[in-house]
């Protein structure tokens, strides 16, 4: 059995009822945040994500396929939301994806398959006999491990919502690769490459039947959510230059 982790993630195994899990401290960023640019959102999360972040996809195959991210750092090893007591930034919103650590829900292959169902997993480096008991003695789950598997399990399905929003996305050929560039006031230029962004002008080009469809499918005010969210990309300047200064170079989403 061959279980490929999620992004950020090092090492998971499928989760049992004798595991102990060492979980992050109330408030505390585990470590494997505090470098990243960006962070996977799904489907319910645009509407939340947009006020704060950037919200765009990213594609390891030129646009064939795509997932939906938050940017949250314009350069590698910063995620500018990170406090100086290692801390989400409380004003703005946490992503399901860092609430859900160490837990992930994952595909397995059986000999090279790909199976269908997906299995509870949690990171390898987390379980300790010092950590905390996720069942009771009897096999009932514990209340800390029942409002993680539910948050888990309705963030796994989100994503397949998140999936089939970037199909159509891509089916209709509404993706573009774009640059951020910018000219901070205290540094030299820099550019944030290997992002994608929906092109407004041919969604104003779709027909008026597929224009309703996708706004009765939730597509549209996603789309649109992303595009508004752009904006921030001006706001993560703003905290870039509010930190003390470090390496200046521009990055690969």
């Amino acid at each position: 059995m061959d279980i490929t982790p999620p992004y950020g993630y090092q090492e998971v195994v499928p989760l049992t009822k004798d595991h102990h899990v060492v979980l992050p401290l109330e408030g505390k960023l585990p470590p494997v945040f505090r470098g990243m640019m960006v962070i996977p959102l799904s489907y319910t999360e645009f509407s939340l994500a947009c006020h704060d972040y950037p919200v765009v996809f990213v594609s390891n195959d030129q646009g064939k396929t795509a997932v939906a991210m938050a940017v949250v750092g314009l350069e590698q090893q910063h995620n500018l939301f990170v406090t100086p007591d290692l801390t989400w930034d409380p004003n703005v919103y946490v992503p399901a994806y860092v609430r859900r650590y160490p837990f992930c829900m994952t595909r397995v292959n059986v000999s090279g398959a790909e199976q269908p169902e997906r299995i509870a997993c949690v990171e390898k480096r987390a379980i300790s006999a010092k950590g905390d008991a996720l069942y009771d003695a009897k096999g009932e789950p514990l209340p800390v491990w029942e409002a993680m598997r539910k948050l888990l399990f309705e963030f796994e399905a989100d994503l397949a919502r998140t999936e089939a929003l970037c199909k159509i996305i891509i089916e209709l050929r509404l993706l573009e690769p774009f640059n951020m560039q910018a000219k901070p006031n205290d540094g030299e230029p820099f550019t944030l490459s290997g992002m994608f962004r929906v092109i407004e002008k041919k969604i104003n080009e779709l027909s008026s039947n597929k224009l309703k469809e996708l706004a009765h499918n939730g597509v549209l005010p996603r789309m649109y959510a992303h595009l508004m969210s752009m904006s921030n990309f001006n706001r993560l300047l703003a905290r870039r230059a509010a930190r003390p200064k470090a390496t200046r170079t521009g990055a690969k989403v």
